[in-house]
């Protein structure tokens, strides 16, 4: 066995280098150890690194120390490479790769640095043996890392290949999983690992992998065993037989083990995943699976154990506050049915775990790939276990809510929609609009001003989506947000979802199909519902115009008034045919034409005649499909000379758009013989009055 004292740095995730040093101490007793954040750092022989590598379930690399040096210049990148002798390290057939960590003040490029770190090496070889080894960012034989802290910069060799956190026995995850050595840390942590004969529980198990961890510890399963390639196969210096000898040994020590460890999720498919997961790791057998929701898990009378989670947390507000029903039915449950048990759930969304109402006993910073996280102690004890009602919510949002709503109810009574507009930033503090569509709300954030503070910012929309469920009656599930900005060409139908599911909704005797979740609009337009009955009204046998009609509402309510016939225009195919299922929805059928085309274009070229048209284009739009782009204010007055030259005698232009500075060119218009009516009070409509200009409306009479 080799007897070279090698330098080595051991890396993990940060918070867990605590864990890390005491780990790697009762591997490696006879080494002393120093930790930095992150790392911990030790003199020692090769075994002990083979040990580490077979051993740790915390490391994520063990790297072995080259060279060192300061660094002020790029040329002193270069001269601290050069000190090692690579030669002696790897042949001149094998592959490698540099990966550059960390910047000073003279070297603020680590693509630059990883560079200057591969010239050193390559001159090297070539000097001694007149050719060089290739570089291979796939799967080379060789990773050197150069690590740079303030002036000091680390050349080293990676003997781990890929990180140890990959244990290679999940071939699928769930959504957001829990790395494996976070997963041993969270087991470490919550206390279990000192009992492991005591029960463990992950209620909302996803792939397994913090049940899995926990039966290879119960078993003394080694975590590196299962790995096929070492970065070291190809390092010259690698010790073969003391290697062979380590995990011989490693594979003997195994135990057996007979506590329970039960992992459980409420998807079929995701514990389907779990069990192949633990099969892989070779622990099958040591876990119980089972199928249920974790707010009605029973605890099946076992002795008090230890639950340990990563629970599901919302990357969207929308779905944080989905979530917080959730939580605060689990946190019920638990205090009923596993009083005197531990909880250690992880989570990146501390404030979803205050809805369980218990009182935490540790709190621990992690991260999780790049997630910041809280890993969270709690004592099922007499006092954590006392069920405290959710308080009301009580805020300003909420009061206003409360009184719109009255308002609201008086008004619908004359109304014959389920889709109105509750709330639009009428406190400028909760700078939203929400809408209702049936049974579910929209919420729609607008842009916080740059003077209010990200934070603060967040914390309002998170009061906003807090307060709805209480003040409105609608549940959490059903409270859809958006962040709305100021949208130009295409990106004004930009998706910001693929669900693609859709309700059907209703307006003055008409049916819609909504999508409240895949774009930032819904396919109904709620401040033209006065606009939408006014052409329903004009519409009795004429023949119809509607362009850029978008998802077809306003054709829908022509045809509803008796339209001799109605033409749909709209550029994108997608909005086609969503106006199609919008007239099957109705019933209607009849001389009805749905052209998907540049409208602009398409326009004027066109030679039919139309009674009515109703006209409401983007404010700008340089999409692809267009010749050229557009702009409301400066091309209006050409769009309406074309659509003149297809308006009969005595016909009529409904013409909108929803720019806030807009002007129309009254001089120009009406020397092209029009009648210019505005419109824009009469058709806003009364859950829209707040904000008068959300659309201009005129009617365009042709003399």
């Amino acid at each position: 066995m080799s007897q070279t004292t090698f330098e080595f740095l051991i890396t993990t995730s940060k918070g867990l280098d605590g864990l890390l040093l005491e780990e790697i101490a009762e591997i490696c007793p006879d080494v002393a150890l120093k930790s930095k954040p992150g790392q911990v750092l030790f003199s020692g022989h090769l075994d002990d690194a083979y040990r580490v590598c077979i051993w740790s379930r915390l490391a994520n690399r063990v790297l072995v120390k080259l060279a060192e040096g300061e660094v002020n210049s790029a040329d002193d990148v270069y001269k601290v490479a050069d000190q090692a002798n690579w030669p002696t390290h790897f042949s001149v057939t094998d592959t490698f790769m540099v990966d550059f960590t960390g910047t000073n003040q003279s070297i603020n490029n680590t693509q630059f640095g990883g560079l200057k770190v591969k010239d050193a090496i390559v001159d090297q070889f070539s000097t001694f043996f007149d050719e060089r080894p290739s570089v291979s960012k796939i799967s080379p034989s060789i990773r050197v890392q150069a690590r740079m802290w303030r002036s000091i910069l680390g050349i080293y060799i990676d003997l781990t290949g890929q990180s140890l956190h990959q244990r290679h026995y999940r071939a699928k995850t769930g959504i957001a999983p829990v790395k494996e050595h976070l997963a041993s840390a969270m087991l470490i942590r919550s206390c279990w690992c000192k009992n492991t004969h005591a029960p463990l529980i992950d209620p909302m198990c996803g792939s397994g992998t913090v049940a899995i961890e926990a039966a290879m510890i119960a078993a003394n399963i080694a975590p590196g065993l299962k790995r096929q390639s070492w970065g070291f196969e190809a390092w010259k210096q690698h010790d073969k037989s003391t290697w062979d000898q380590l995990i011989h040994e490693s594979e003997q020590a195994s135990r057996s083990h007979d506590g329970v460890i039960w992992a459980n999720d409420i998807e079929r498919s995701i514990i389907a995943v779990a069990k192949e997961n633990a099969a892989a790791a070779g622990v099958s057998n040591l876990i119980k699976f089972s199928q249920q929701d974790a707010c009605t898990l029973p605890s099946l009378n076992l002795p008090s154990g230890y639950i340990v989670s990563n629970p599901p947390y919302g990357e969207r507000l929308s779905e944080t506050t989905q979530l917080i029903p959730v939580f605060q039915k689990w946190g019920t449950w638990l205090k009923q049915e596993f009083k005197t048990w531990h909880l250690s759930l992880l989570t990146s969304d501390r404030n979803l775990l205050r809805e369980m109402k218990l009182a935490a006993k540790k709190e621990y910073k992690l991260m999780n790939g790049k997630l910041e996280c809280s890993l969270v102690n709690f004592e099922l004890d007499e006092k954590n276990c006392q069920v405290r009602e959710n308080k009301t919510v009580n805020n300003d949002f909420a009061n206003r809510i409360s009184k719109n709503l009255v308002k609201t109810k008086k008004w619908l009574k004359t109304q014959n929609t389920n889709c109105y507009r509750i709330y639009d930033a009428d406190l400028p503090e909760y700078n939203v609009a929400v809408d209702r569509y049936g049974d579910y709300l929209v919420v729609q954030e607008y842009s916080a001003p740059k003077d209010v503070p990200e934070q603060k910012a967040k914390k309002r929309l998170q009061d906003v989506m807090m307060s709805l469920p209480q003040a409105t009656g609608v549940a959490a599930n059903k409270i859809i947000l958006k962040v709305r900005e100021q949208q130009k060409g295409k990106n004004q139908y930009q998706k910001v979802s693929q669900r693609k599911e859709t309700i059907e909704v209703f307006e003055n005797g008409a049916k819609f199909q909504v999508n409240l979740y895949d774009y930032l609009d819904t396919g109904l337009f709620l401040d033209h519902r006065v606009t939408r009955q006014l052409v329903q009204k004009k519409s009795k046998v004429k023949d119809v115009l509607n362009l850029f009609a978008y998802t077809g509402s306003v054709s829908v309510h022509a045809a509803l008034g008796g339209a001799k016939s109605v033409t749909t225009v709209d550029m994108s195919n997608t909005y086609i045919d969503w106006a199609k299922e919008n007239f099957k929805l109705n019933k209607l059928t009849g001389a009805y034409e749905f052209i998907q085309a540049d409208c602009l274009t398409w326009l004027s070229r066109h030679n039919g005649k139309y009674d009515l048209m109703f006209i409401d284009p983007p404010s700008f739009s340089n999409s692809k499909r267009m010749e050229g782009t557009w702009d409301v204010q400066r091309d209006h007055v050409a769009l309406i000379t074309d659509a003149l030259t297809c308006l009969n005698h005595g016909g009529e232009i409904l013409f909108s758009n929803n720019l806030r500075q807009f002007k129309l060119d009254q001089a120009a218009l009406n020397s092209l013989g029009l009648k210019i009516r505005d419109i824009s009070k009469e058709t806003l409509p009364e859950d829209f009055q707040r904000n008068p200009k959300i659309h201009h409306c005129w009617s365009l009479v042709k003399h």
